[in-house]
């Protein structure tokens, strides 16, 4: 693939590992200048490391930042400005899940949710905003859940949450587009995890081995394709939304769930 992205300064946040850090591979495989954040250091360090041995000749700069934290983020927006350039790709990565039932969903959760998942994009989207505006091909990315379309009981706060970071961004695409800032969102189904990996170790049959258990998961909760995302896949639609490849296209929001969508 060309995506025509060469010598450009793509940023990931939450890039240490997943998602984040396969797109920061795909970036880098097609000569995009990468920079990354997250919140441990001993991660970030060994992402960045492991990055560098695969492609020497990249360009890598990686820091520390709490994306909740707006003195955090304007500071790591300045560095990656001062050591790679101005930023051409901004790709909100950071987030997890709060599993609970409305009974038992705290108010701090509810409150936290809805700052990690707003903020968490608020936060970097005004701190890289005047340098997209100097770009060319300009473009924010979000990864959000099919939760913000399809919710579910047991993740109430976050099923919200989701929601309004869909309806937030796609607002902000209306907004952005003036200044040649294309602002689109990936949709999340089930994606194999360090979460999943940890449930898979305390499995109750040792006998079933990854593949098998993740699709015994799969079939149980109605995925069509019969397994989980593998964390490159939605990698993929991340750098297509990123990249000139989808220069007429804002405003959307693309399934990556292996069919387990169930609304039009």
């Amino acid at each position: 693939m060309n995506a025509q992205i060469e010598g450009r300064v793509a940023v990931v946040t939450g890039g240490s590992s997943g998602i984040g850090f396969e797109t920061l591979r795909l970036l880098l495989g097609e000569g995009a200048k990468v920079a990354f954040c997250g919140r441990d250091a001993d991660r970030l360090a060994s992402a960045h490391a492991a990055l560098l041995n695969e492609f020497p000749q990249g360009e890598v700069f990686s820091a520390c930042c709490d994306v909740l934290k707006e003195e955090d983020v304007q500071a790591f927006a300045a560095a990656v400005e001062a050591n790679l350039g101005r930023a051409d790709m901004l790709i909100n990565n950071a987030g997890q899940g709060f599993v609970a039932h409305f009974a038992d969903t705290p108010r701090s959760a509810w409150l936290h949710e809805a700052e990690l998942k707003l903020f968490g994009v608020i936060n970097p989207v005004q701190a890289f905003l005047s340098q997209l505006e100097a770009s060319d091909i300009a473009s924010i990315t979000c990864v959000n859940s099919l939760l913000a379309l399809q919710p579910e009981e047991h993740m109430i706060a976050t099923s919200a949450a989701r929601a309004a970071l869909l309806n937030m961004t796609l607002t902000l695409s209306k907004d952005l587009i003036e200044k040649g800032i294309r602002v689109n969102s990936i949709l999340l189904g089930m994606v194999e995890s360090g979460q999943w990996k940890r449930r898979y170790e305390q499995r109750s049959d040792k006998s079933q081995s990854w593949p098998e258990w993740t699709g015994d998961i799969a079939r149980k909760r109605g995925i069509p394709m019969g397994r989980l995302g593998k964390p490159q896949e939605p990698a993929q639609a991340l750098l297509f939304l990123a990249s000139p490849l989808a220069s007429f296209t804002t405003g959307a929001a693309l399934d990556v769930s292996g069919g387990f969508c169930r609304h039009l």
